[in-house]
């Protein structure tokens, strides 16, 4: 299974598992019932605060690579080492 079949999987389950339950067909009490109609923004909301979670951490624990450096900077050279054959005249 692909990385977008899950996706999309997911997806339909919990949008069917909402709509049955946003439709009466799985009785809920009153109280919750009530708030049925918020529960999409408030899902919205909660992965939008873990995405912004995970990139703030993601970007705290960022960690330099010199190798990886070196490594670009060797590719930069030849990339203007071939343009220079061709003809093309890089600064």
């Amino acid at each position: 299974m692909t990385r977008a079949t899950q996706t999309i999987s997911i997806f339909l389950l919990v949008s069917s598992l909402y709509l049955a339950l946003f439709l009466g067909l799985i009785p809920l009490p009153s109280a919750i019932n009530d708030l049925m109609p918020y529960l999409p923004f408030f899902g919205v909301f909660s992965f939008g605060l873990y995405l912004v979670g995970k990139l703030g951490y993601n970007v705290a624990t960022f960690h330099d690579v010199p190798e990886a450096h070196k490594e670009i900077l060797a590719e930069i050279e030849l990339a203007r080492a071939d343009l220079k054959k061709m003809g093309v005249d890089v600064d």
